[in-house]
């Protein structure tokens, strides 16, 4: 992910951190996509995202040691039984894009239709999508309002354990 830096606005990045460089925050988010890193309400929805599927346990966001918490017995019964189907995947977009963007809870499709997952957040040609883990590999594609079809591409993060590749 790189390194992030809260500072002053009269103390330049560059000073504190030798060889960095300020960004913007459109920037930050772009890169956090393509890296497959949810972040916020809008990446995790409360009551709709679940830890293990939008891959906290990969981030030690989720503790399998650790006391009571809301929904331990799901996540807990979930980690150990090995079986996740859904997972967030990283997604480049190709194809016309409405002006608007995708609208987050798009379905992503199959070439022959079947629902293989949801559009979760995006920034111009990258996004986060919920997706089937076993259609990630053939053509996806998301129908847009205009009626055209923006080419959905999936990729799995280099820095996720290789077992769930």
């Amino acid at each position: 992910m790189g390194w992030r830096l809260l500072a002053p606005k009269d103390a330049p990045a560059q000073d504190l951190v030798p060889g960095s460089w300020p960004g913007a925050l459109r920037d930050y988010h772009r890169h956090r996509y393509r890296q497959g890193v949810p972040e916020g309400v809008r990446d995790l929805p409360p009551g709709v995202a679940l830890p293990l599927e939008s891959n906290l346990a990969f981030m030690n966001g989720v503790s399998f040691t650790k006391g009571c918490y809301l929904g331990q017995e799901l996540t807990a019964r979930t980690h150990h039984m090995g079986v996740i189907r859904k997972r967030l995947f990283p997604v480049q977009l190709s194809g016309p894009l409405p002006a608007a963007g995708i609208a987050a809870g798009t379905a992503v499709l199959t070439a022959s239709g079947k629902a293989a997952g949801k559009f979760r957040a995006g920034e111009g040609d990258v996004g986060l999508a919920l997706l089937q883990s076993e259609r990630i590999k053939g053509p996806l594609h998301i129908q847009t309002s205009e009626d055209s079809q923006v080419t959905v591409t999936a990729s799995v993060p280099g820095w996720w354990p290789k077992a769930t590749k």
